[in-house]
């Protein structure tokens, strides 16, 4: 039974390690940039299926996102604080890529990386700087204007551009509800386990060094770029 309950406990910290695997690395991969920049005209499916893709396989978005949820029991508050990051992330996606406006990479990816350590230290009750809804609503903004420095990095045709970044953005939204239903599965039977106040601990601990590691990748990244 006591090995039962350690393979039990590893099971987060194995799902961490999975998801911080480099296929499933922030960003657009080669084959979604070689379609973005190819595509004339207004193409809502296609740019639907990346929106969601990103998020399905953005590890950065999905560390803090099972940071958010991972003591939240209610529906009402998954609802709430996953809303607050939404608005936030759709903001500045589309206000980005429709404006232009542009942010290094490296530093923009380096802060998001703190904000997973952020929510991570908050879940283990050593900081607590900001009201919660407002910091996820806050990084949220962070998030999107960082998917959106990756969009902007390829050359968008400008005919159907925001007929198709909504419609990218409405993907984007639902490969975030797959992702969290998965998440709030996965987390509910967390919280059955005898032990899982040292599971909590031991993710959230994880969480933080996860975070850590994409903050110190990208300000390498930052340095020498």
């Amino acid at each position: 039974m006591r090995l039962l309950n350690k393979l039990l406990s590893a099971a987060p910290i194995v799902w961490l390690m999975f998801a911080c695997s480099p296929a499933y690395a922030h960003g657009v991969a080669s084959g979604d940039q070689s379609f973005l920049a190819n595509a004339e005209g207004v193409h809502i499916f296609p740019y639907m299926y990346l929106g969601a893709k990103h998020m399905v396989t953005g590890y950065d978005h999905l560390l803090y996102l099972a940071g958010v949820i991972f003591f939240l029991r209610a529906f009402k508050d998954v609802l709430k604080f996953v809303s607050l990051f939404a608005i936030g992330h759709s903001i500045t996606l589309l206000f980005g890529v429709l404006s232009g406006i542009d942010v290094n990479a490296y530093l923009i990816d380096a802060i998001i990386g703190l904000s997973v350590c952020y929510k991570a230290l908050e879940n283990l009750e050593s900081i607590n700087f900001l009201d919660p809804r407002i910091a996820v609503f806050g990084f949220g903004l962070v998030h999107g204007l960082g998917l959106s420095t990756k969009l902007q990095d390829i050359s968008l045709s400008q005919d159907g551009l925001v007929e198709n970044m909504i419609s990218f953005n409405i993907g984007v939204e639902l490969g975030q509800f797959i992702a969290l239903t998965l998440l709030i599965l996965l987390f509910g039977w967390l919280r059955g386990l005898p032990d899982f106040p040292r599971i909590a601990r031991s993710t959230n601990i994880f969480l933080f060094g996860a975070g850590l590691f994409l903050f110190g990748m990208q300000s390498i990244g930052f340095y020498f770029s």
